[in-house]
């Protein structure tokens, strides 16, 4: 069983469109995606289960979505907040979640901190994330602290630099799936995905359930994993 498990959630304006429904419709479907691959993640034994939710180029899109994403976003906030505390789930943010403005940030701190003590996994969401960005950000932060004196430049080693990640004190990522076909990583988790297994499925976000989770795991068991070595 994958400590781990991280996922590119695509497919939402595609499974719209395929309808001929609104991409609201699509990203409606696909939260509730979200809901039963938590279920199923839990009542698998997995401990961390990583969404890519919005990334940092998703602000290309248009104003009507993003305005339609941010609202979604918001009223999971107001409904399930509680459910992810009685299901015994902690909730974690990666990246510039600020970015949303003052008023969504507050609801976001206050489901992290509502969720902290919940042991049963933690769901981490990404949020305005772009790995590329995460990296140049810690290796900024360490350059900077060696012109201070505070470290020696000899001691930035991959160590160094894990421990600044957004994911720092979390598992190894063991397995990322990508959603819809497509086989890039989108900016998404470089640095952690170095060793991770990778599975792409041609299904929609909207239509992956627990069966989709179920069969990425049985795949992921019968993967011999060597990390480099023979």
């Amino acid at each position: 069983m994958p400590r781990h498990v991280a996922i590119i959630m695509d497919g939402n304006g595609r499974w719209a469109k395929q309808r001929g429904l609104p991409r609201i419709a699509g990203h409606k479907a696909g939260a509730e995606a979200v809901r039963r691959t938590l279920q199923a993640a839990a009542d698998a034994g997995v401990e961390v289960l990583t969404l890519y939710a919005f990334s940092s180029e998703n602000w290309r899109r248009s104003d009507e979505e993003i305005s339609d994403l941010t609202g979604l976003m918001r009223y999971y906030l107001e409904r399930e907040v509680q459910k992810l505390v009685d299901e015994g789930v902690r909730l974690l943010l990666i990246g510039d979640y600020r970015a949303f403005g003052p008023a969504m940030t507050r609801q976001l701190e206050a489901a992290m901190e509502k969720t902290a003590g919940n042991r049963r996994l933690t769901l981490v969401v990404a949020l305005n994330y772009g790995s590329r960005h995460e990296i140049a950000q810690v290796a900024a932060k360490l350059a900077r602290r060696a012109v201070a004196g505070e470290i020696a430049a000899d001691s930035i080693d991959e160590a160094a630099i894990a421990a600044e990640l957004d994911t720092a004190g979390l598992p190894e990522l063991d397995l990322l799936i990508r959603t819809s076909g497509e086989l890039r990583l989108s900016n998404f988790l470089l640095w952690q995905s170095a060793y991770a297994e990778l599975l792409f499925t041609p299904l929609l976000w909207p239509d992956f359930d627990e069966q989709a989770l179920g069969d990425a795991l049985n795949q992921f068991a019968a993967r011999q994993r060597r990390f480099g070595g023979r």
